[in-house]
């Protein structure tokens, strides 16, 4: 795919706008992590989701304080063993002792199944709680996140950086615990033996807490730029592997390139993962080794006590017992060490995480939002002088990168992809159609003829993208036809209805309320979309159509399906309804995904519907089918439809024209004709010259001269 540039669009290692999430993260973000402020804060949030499990927490910590003293027991008992029931013959001690030896390792043992059991409970559902709490986010998120983020580094998130902390919080907090409460018991017990032998044996920790931070800072550093570098390789996969980005790389000769893209960042990947291996590796070598000779140096202090005739010198079953707890306290000294670096760099995730959640949806529900009822919505929509604009910093582009004018009207010779901001390239609603990252019919508009497309160095400077005083209003039942050159706002100003843009001046009104004033749940219950980019899941064509209405019978299945005039076809299909229609739908033709897409919205049986009727790509049987079923599907609902056919028109009890964001003319078609202006132009070059039966040339694909 041209190495990822051109209308792969991943130029710059593919990180869309701003970073890897796009527009919404600063650039000083990765610096931010590293702070104390940020690694305290961060605590804060994992401890968070802990609280609804800390009664069963407590349970954790006591069991564990239980088994670590439990843990003494054993070196003490043999110290009684050496020191008192060997020397005294007492056969009855060292039954009582040997006895005693047996019992508490089988008690320990089942004390730590039952803890390893509800350690791991918890652990999984924290876990749980984590990826429901950052897939419903990003549920809220508003649709310029999307636009502006690549899909692989959203599912990066969700999979890879969750993954990645999955093993701190399921093992990691509970051992921390457990080897910090062995430590301070086993340090407590042998300083009992002999603080002179606990002295020497402890002497070097502080060097090695000190290089441990050391170490977890450099690893966490790593393991943050690993993860950029995984989501980097997430995308490109997600990207160049979906059918729509096969499809694109085999068309235009593009494998190789593809396959040199991923092999880059595989290596990249690859020498961070090698280096965040080893990283400290000599250190804990180190450590291990002494460690290890610790215990010779014990028996040399303790030796020269004893030869020394030392009175307080420990006796034989002293230093049996003490370098037993000796061995008892490296090991979780070291894995306590050893934490420290993973725990460094499972915060750097947990950072990537919560930058996730901590960013504010901007669309959400008022604290006094009202919810629509769906039985009593009339369905009178009102545009009361609303203007809106993008983003300065957004540039015209799909999620596969097709880049189209900045938003500021910049120079340059990249071409005016002329479908409004990514708005007008992709449709993310809750019903319809969100285009693949690589679907060739976005990238085929980069390539359209001179007659589509012009250069931004040729062109007039254009207003910033969005809408200037758009002001109409449309009675239940009515349809409204917006037509116009491509850029113009149509599509805009149908987003702001359902709120997946918010004003910036004006309202947007339904039944005489201002949608910000209404609840998002139900404001999608009443509002339909039907999109020209048709998206249908990997699953049946059953489960497709029960998208819109998940209790829907059978037959109100049918029924929508006759009414799109989709069903005998889907009854023709090798299982029926319960068909695959596989990825994105693409087991179906156009044609068929456009209907099944028409079932589906009536289904839903919105009371106002939002129409992107263009058929130009289909064939004129399938073309006469779905505009006969558009017809059924537009009876008696209010809709605003972006007109391509002239029947449309035609039947439009209003017709806005648009132009750079404004209502330029507005009327039914014979009063626009008579005035003779932008809609009578438009007229005589896109429908007055092609026949009835003809296939109609769309308007979105001419861009007029201003």
């Amino acid at each position: 795919m041209g190495g990822g540039r051109g209308l792969g669009g991943m130029a710059g290692g593919g990180r869309g706008m701003g970073g890897p999430m796009g527009g919404f993260m600063g650039p000083d973000q990765t610096e931010e992590k590293l702070t104390p402020e940020r690694r305290a804060k961060t605590t804060r949030r994992i401890l968070e989701f802990f609280r609804p499990y800390r009664a069963r927490v407590l349970v954790v910590l006591a069991t564990i304080v239980v088994t670590s003293l439990l843990g003494l027991i054993n070196p003490l008992l043999l110290k009684a063993l050496i020191d008192d029931a060997f020397p005294r013959r007492d056969i009855g001690l060292l039954n009582i002792f040997v006895g005693l030896m047996i019992v508490v390792p089988i008690v320990s043992g089942l004390i730590g199944v039952g803890q390893t059991y509800l350690n791991n409970v918890i652990g999984q559902r924290v876990m749980q709680d984590l990826r429901n709490a950052l897939y419903s986010h990003l549920q809220r998120m508003p649709l310029r996140f999307f636009t502006e983020t690549r899909t692989g580094e959203i599912q990066s998130r969700l999979a890879n950086d969750v993954g990645g902390v999955q093993g701190v919080v399921t093992d990691t907090a509970s051992s921390v615990f457990s080897n910090f409460v062995i430590v301070i018991t086993t340090l407590a017990a042998m300083i009992l033996l002999d603080w002179r032998l606990t002295a020497l044996s402890v002497a070097l920790t502080p060097f090695f807490l000190y290089l441990t931070y050391r170490v977890g800072k450099i690893r966490r550093s790593i393991s943050t730029e690993t993860q950029e570098v995984l989501a980097d390789v997430s995308a490109i996969t997600e990207e160049t592997l979906s059918v729509s980005g096969i499809l694109l790389s085999k068309t235009f000769g593009q494998q190789q390139a593809a396959v040199d893209r991923y092999r880059i960042a595989n290596q990249r990947l690859a020498a961070l993962q090698i280096r965040q291996s080893m990283v400290g590796r000599w250190f804990f070598m180190i450590v291990g080794t002494i460690f290890s000779i610790t215990p010779a140096f014990v028996y040399y202090l303790a030796g020269v006590l004893l030869i020394g005739g030392d009175p307080t010198a420990p006796t034989i079953g002293d230093i049996v017992a003490f370098t037993t707890l000796q061995s008892r306290l490296f090991f979780p000294l070291g894995q306590l060490l050893n934490v420290q670096v993973e725990v460094q760099g499972a915060l750097a995730l947990f950072d990537r995480i919560f930058e996730y959640l901590e960013m504010k949806p901007g669309i959400e529900d008022a604290p006094d939002a009202v919810a629509l009822d769906a039985r009593t919505v009339r369905g009178r929509i009102r545009y009361r002088d609303v203007s809106f604009r993008y983003p300065e910093s957004a540039v015209v582009h799909s999620s596969a990168g097709v880049t189209g004018a900045v938003a500021d009207g910049g120079t340059g010779a990249l071409p005016v992809v002329d479908k409004a901001p990514l708005a007008e390239a992709v449709v993310a609603t809750g019903m319809d159609n969100a285009p693949d990252s690589n679907d060739p019919a976005l990238a085929a508009v980069a390539s359209d003829d001179a007659e589509s497309v012009e250069t931004v160095e040729d062109a007039e400077p254009r207003a910033p993208f969005g809408l200037t005083d758009v002001d109409f209003e449309v009675e239940p039942g009515q349809l409204v036809a917006l037509v116009g050159p491509s850029g113009s706002g149509k599509t805009t100003t149908t987003y702001l209805l359902p709120r997946l843009y918010d004003v910036d001046e004006g309202a947007v009104e339904v039944d005489g309320v201002d949608v910000r004033a209404v609840t998002l749940a139900s404001l999608g219950e009443v509002i339909g979309f039907v999109t020209q980019e048709t998206y249908l899941f990997h699953a049946s064509v059953r489960e497709n159509l029960r998208y819109a209405r998940p209790n829907a019978t059978d037959r109100e299945l049918e029924a929508a399906a006759r009414i799109a005039a989709i069903h005998d076809r889907i009854r023709e299909l090798p299982n029926g309804y319960d068909t695959m229609v596989g990825e994105r739908g693409y087991k179906l033709s156009g044609g068929e995904k456009q209907r099944i897409a028409l079932a589906r919205v009536m289904l839903k049986d919105p009371r106002i519907l939002v129409l992107d009727e263009a058929t130009s790509a289909l064939d004129t049987v399938s073309e006469r089918l779905i505009q006969k079923a558009i017809e059924r599907v537009m009876r008696g609902r209010t809709t605003l439809a972006i007109a391509h056919r002239l029947s449309t028109i035609l039947r439009a009890d209003q017709i806005l024209v648009y132009d750079r964001g404004r209502i330029v003319e507005r009327g039914t078609h014979a009063e626009l004709l008579e005035q003779g202006g932008a809609y009578a132009t438009l007229y005589r070059e896109q429908f007055l010259s092609s026949a009835p039966d003809a296939e109609i040339v769309s308007p979105e694909a001419v861009v007029v001269a201003h």
